[in-house]
């Protein structure tokens, strides 16, 4: 009588171990080549925002403001309309400038043309308006999961290598601020040596905090989540930012703020912009304020990415920027004028600082 033969038991476990550690090797390959993928998408983008700060620049003479609109001037932004629907007040941001220069010609000419519940140009930035409502693909990185839903954005615009003033500053030391346009020739530093955009990760998961804020429990709140506001003596000492974080998350009772990223089309300096002082991925700092209107922030850049942030630059370049850039002096206030403070990094944000280095990664 013939007897079948089978796994024994010790045989099937040993196939199981086998295909167990082979998963265990292949998975992280995988994932990390999904991320190289995701790194690649976020950079093409960013690359075609250069391009179309590039083709703006051809046609209007300067690169667009950061914040501005049809109804704003230096100094006026005050709303004097029902629902702020009839005039945009000065709040919106330089990416509509741009629509049109990144294959969303359809966007911005029913944002020009404006309907029932919205003036041409738009209403501000800030209300929900339909043409508003649903952000270009371009303007989300792949890796930024905070930015696959809603309104929300993954890039933002360089401010520069300071602290103060960055929402209200009228003369910032970077490309772009309010009412603010850059022409080439302002760019003495070199366009290959000045930043232009990088990303930023989107979205609390908690919520933005509303007007106040809220306050983090321990472990809570990653660095790349939100801002912490109420750090007093950021302008003299950037580096008291990183006293709030434990280099992961922020400090149990913290109150801090998830409006990074938050809006597409509003124009506030928390909601769309960066400034080269603490390295990328480091924590993120406001003094006193209120929604996401402070004044005085540490904002670097922030990424899913593995070791930095990727940035495109005002020759359109794009290059991936490590989060051990030389940053300088942190313990000190930079100047109106004159080269930074910040190393390497800060002079990567400032336009006519008069440094001399250069950033190859």
């Amino acid at each position: 009588m013939k007897r079948s033969r089978g796994f024994t038991l010790v045989e099937l476990l040993v196939v199981i171990a086998i295909i167990g550690v082979l998963v265990g090797l292949l998975l992280p390959a995988v994932q990390a080549a999904r991320e190289a993928a995701r790194r690649m998408q976020c950079s093409n983008n960013l690359k075609q925002l250069g391009l179309a700060l590039h083709n703006y620049a051809d046609t209007y003479k300067s690169f667009p403001y950061r914040r501005g609109g049809t109804t704003g001037s230096p100094g006026q932004s005050v709303t004097t309309n029902v629902n702020n629907q009839m005039h945009n007040s000065g709040r919106i941001n330089g990416f509509i400038g741009l629509l049109s220069f990144f294959e969303q010609g359809n966007m911005y000419n029913l944002i020009q043309a404006g309907n029932a519940t919205g003036a041409p140009g738009g209403p501000r930035g800030d209300q929900n308006w339909a043409p508003w409502n649903t952000p270009p693909a371009t303007m989300k990185c792949p890796s930024d999961g905070g930015a696959t839903t809603g309104k929300s954005h993954s890039y933002v615009f360089c401010q520069g290598d300071q602290v103060e003033g960055m929402n209200s500053l009228l003369n910032n030391r970077g490309v772009f601020g309010r009412f603010l346009t850059r022409r080439f020739g302002d760019m003495s530093d070199g366009t290959s040596n000045t930043l232009a955009l990088s990303e930023i990760t989107s979205n609390l998961p908690t919520g933005n905090g509303g007007q106040f804020g809220f306050v983090a429990q321990a472990r809570q709140i990653r660095i790349n989540q939100a801002y912490v506001r109420d750090v007093l003596g950021i302008v003299n000492s950037p580096a008291l930012c990183r006293t709030r974080s434990d280099g992961q998350y922020y400090l149990a009772g913290s109150v801090v703020h998830g409006r990074r990223g938050f809006n597409w089309t509003d124009g506030p300096a928390a909601l769309c912009t960066f400034n080269t002082v603490l390295p990328p991925n480091s924590p993120a700092c406001a003094e006193a304020g209120d929604f996401g209107d402070q004044d005085n922030l540490t904002f670097p850049p922030q990424s899913n990415h593995t070791g930095g942030v990727n940035a495109v630059f005002c020759d359109g370049s794009v290059r991936f920027i490590a989060n051990t850039i030389d940053t300088g002096n942190l313990g000190v206030r930079q100047l109106q004028s004159g080269p930074s403070n910040y190393g390497v990094w800060g002079s990567l944000g400032s336009i006519s600082g008069g440094e001399v280095s250069a950033y190859d990664n």
